[in-house]
């Protein structure tokens, strides 16, 4: 019986050996990210908070990109609005209350994609909705350099680092390293989140929308519904990352509502890997390692960074993660079923 079924399917236990070292080297790599306060300087370490920081907003952007096939160029202005909030409410003394100010900052950014989305996604798509937001983003971008209350052109800086309180007790993010280990517990949940809803029923619906229109409307799915959903949580999930970003960094302006932090998301995808829920975080971790190693050639940086991504993303078609995969089942030999 087992050798039918290894004849019927002979990739089946290849696949499963290809899972299993993915699996090790994703353990490995949430290792060495957890570990990392006691492994190098206090400059790197803000260097992969905020790649961390930024894979999440990146997985939020391919949910609605790869699944619900939206492209938006304008998430910077979520990020930013999520950032505000944050900000001004530390500012303002909030600090005990930090959870409670990430969940208005979400809400915020949430509220906005709505009213965006509910009016945009009935009049244009593809490339027209990719201008719109990006227009939007600059939008926003020149408004908050001419509010002086938010610190106009300069932004908002010395946004302090909370002591989070849970009533009996509390926890002190003030440091570097404890506020690192919060990252990561947010990343933990984000990506959690945004795993369940891409492999789930809803992503399910995304990728039929995506893939056919008119079929899934005959099936009886509301495509306007599901892709205004998608729009939303990406939006949510980007002005989440933006008020946990302002305390990391510690202060913020208004070119987080710009297009370098718009087509960040969008070039870690590419990077990575569009098929790949993964893809963004990989991509964004390999952008930190070529900026990293070239950060003492001044002057020729950009030129060598652009080369360098330019190679990439035309030599592995599938981004790094396809071809990662594709390298492994050249390796792995199949396992023979006696």
């Amino acid at each position: 019986m087992s050798s039918s079924l290894a004849e019927r399917n002979p990739g089946r236990e290849q696949a499963l050996t290809l899972s299993q070292i993915n699996k090790v080297v994703f353990l490995a790599a949430a290792a060495a990210l957890a570990a990392m306060p006691y492994l190098t300087n206090s400059g790197l370490l803000y260097l992969v908070g905020t790649t961390l920081i930024l894979s999440v907003y990146a997985v939020g952007w391919n949910v609605l990109f790869s699944w619900a096939g939206l492209a938006s160029f304008g998430s910077g202005g979520l990020f930013a609005i999520g950032a505000y909030v944050s900000a001004v409410a530390l500012r303002a003394g909030w600090e005990q209350y930090f959870l409670l100010v990430i969940v208005a900052a979400t809400l915020a950014g949430a509220l906005v994609a709505f009213l965006v989305g509910f009016v945009a996604l009935r009049r244009t798509s593809g490339i027209f909705l990719a201008i719109l937001t990006l227009s939007l983003a600059e939008l926003l971008r020149h408004t908050l350099m001419h509010i002086g209350w938010l610190g106009s052109e300069d932004g908002l800086s010395n946004i302090i680092r909370p002591t989070v309180s849970f009533g009996l007790f509390e926890i002190s993010l003030k440091s570097g390293p404890a506020y690192y280990w919060f990252i990561c517990a947010f990343a933990v949940v984000l990506l959690g989140i945004c795993w369940w809803l891409a492999h789930g029923p809803f992503g399910r619906r995304l990728l039929a929308v995506r893939h056919d229109i008119e079929r899934a409307s005959f099936v009886g799915i509301d495509v306007h519904r599901n892709r205004l959903a998608a729009f939303v949580i990406s939006g949510a999930v980007a002005a989440c990352a933006g008020a946990v970003y302002a305390p990391w960094a510690q202060i913020v302006t208004p070119e987080l509502s710009g297009m370098i932090r718009s087509t960040q998301p969008i070039l870690f995808t590419l990077l990575g890997g569009l098929q790949s829920f993964w893809g963004p975080v990989v991509g964004a971790f390999a952008f930190m390692g070529i900026e990293y190693f070239t950060r003492t050639l001044i002057g020729i940086q950009e030129i060598i960074t652009g080369g360098i991504l330019l190679a990439v993303i035309l030599a592995f078609r599938g981004g790094i993660v396809g071809s990662w995969n594709a390298f492994l089942s050249r390796i792995v030999p199949a396992r023979e079923v006696k």
